[in-house]
C-alpha cells in the first residue's frame, strides 16, 4: 500500500513516502489526543497526520467549513505554497530552521482528495498566522 504520511509537529511539516506507520507511531504515542488531526482513506492509498497543539481547535473553530473552498483552489494553493516551503528548507541560514525543518512530497500529478487538500490548506493557514509568515504572495486569511 502506497502511503503518504503528513506529520505536523510545532510547525514540523514531514511527509514522506512508505509502506509502514511503526515511526510515526512512537512519535504520536507522546501527543495528547486532542493535539492529533488524523485522516486516512483506503481508496486513495494516503493519510494525513498533523499534530501541533491549537490546530485542531483552531480547525474546528475557526477555519472555514469543508465544502467552502473547491478542491481545485485548494489544490492550486497548496502547491505554491509547498514549493515555497520546500524553499525555505532548503536556506536555513535564511529562514528558521525549526519552522521549516523538512521537506514536503507533494506531487501535483497526484490526486490526493478533499480532505488531504483540505486540512493541508488549513495548516498552510494556521501556520501563517500563528508564525507571522508568509509562503506566497496571498494573504492568510479565514
Amino acid at each position: 500500500m502506497k502511503q503518504i504520511t503528513y506529520i505536523f509537529i510545532l510547525a514540523l511539516l514531514l511527509i514522506s513516502c512508505g509502506t509502514t506507520q511503526s515511526n510515526s507511531n512512537s512519535t504520536l504515542s507522546d501527543v495528547p489526543e486532542e493535539d492529533i488531526v488524523r485522516i486516512s482513506n483506503d481508496d486513495i492509498e494516503y493519510e494525513i497526520i498533523i499534530i501541533e497543539p491549537g490546530f485542531n481547535a483552531w480547525l474546528a473553530s475557526i477555519a472555514r467549513p469543508e465544502g467552502y473552498y473547491s478542491q481545485s483552489y485548494m489544490e492550486t494553493r497548496n502547491r505554491i505554497m509547498v514549493i515555497e516551503w520546500n524553499n525555505r528548507v532548503n536556506q536555513p541560514q535564511r529562514y528558521d530552521p525549526n519552522l521549516y525543518e523538512l521537506q514536503i512530497d507533494y506531487n501535483q500529478n497526484i490526486d490526493y482528495g478533499y480532505d488531504v487538500n483540505y486540512k493541508l490548506f488549513n495548516y498552510f493557514t494556521y501556520f501563517q498566522l500563528t508564525y507571522n509568515q508568509r509562503l506566497s504572495s496571498f494573504v492568510p486569511r479565514i
